[in-house]
């Protein structure tokens, strides 16, 4: 399973974060979000595939991101259209792979991931909420996994929403096809961008062991 962490800034704490296991590392480059990354950190992970997270981003401030972090993954958070991450994947490396942020709250919302199903790579379930204000950042809520059931597509995806250390044993026995992985941010925080390590060491070694 991968288990990425989302809303990473400083240095010591990105080196620290990566020491305990996870697999991918956003940084968000949306300027009204508290976790906003507006400098190079003076150290990047090394081991951990780094993500750069975009709200209604023009395409080239998403390349130009690209080369100052050396990204791997671009996740779209915003109002995207599949025409846009067409033309997207026509600007980034061949190997650099699209994840699209889908906002869920009913079944019917399922239905928007079918139109980007040959555009992106990873899908990345959210609780959805009002953007009223410009606000595009998690509710810090989960929505109910089960409509996720209706999902058929063939694009895999993550979750996230409020995954907090008490949902562990939830995840491990969450089971669909393209289920696979998890999106960590505010639960594991102690302050904006900033980590809680040993919280989250204790939850991706239980997450291992349970799967």
């Amino acid at each position: 399973m991968i288990i990425k962490v989302c809303g990473m800034r400083e240095p010591k704490n990105i080196r620290a974060v990566e020491a305990t296991g996870t697999d991918w590392m956003g940084f968000i480059f949306f300027p009204k979000s508290p976790r906003f990354v507006e400098n190079v950190p003076d150290y990047l992970p090394q081991r951990s595939k780094r993500v750069g997270v975009f709200v209604n981003a023009s395409i080239d401030e998403i390349v130009e991101k690209i080369k100052q972090f050396q990204l791997q993954l671009i996740q779209l958070h915003g109002r995207e259209t599949p025409a846009f991450c067409r033309e997207l994947r026509q600007r980034i490396p061949a190997d650099m792979k699209i994840i699209k942020m889908i906002p869920i709250a009913t079944r019917n919302d399922i239905q928007m991931a079918e139109s980007y199903t040959n555009d992106v790579d990873y899908f990345l379930f959210e609780s959805k909420i009002p953007t009223n204000g410009g606000s595009y950042g998690g509710s810090g809520q989960q929505f109910d996994w089960s409509i996720l059931q209706r999902y058929q597509g063939s694009v895999p995806f993550l979750l996230t929403g409020g995954i907090g250390e008490e949902d562990a044993e939830q995840i491990a026995h969450f089971h669909h096809p393209q289920f696979i992985g998890i999106d960590l941010n505010s639960r594991f925080e102690t302050a904006p961008a900033l980590k809680d390590t040993k919280k989250i060491r204790a939850f991706v070694d239980k997450i291992r062991n349970l799967a």
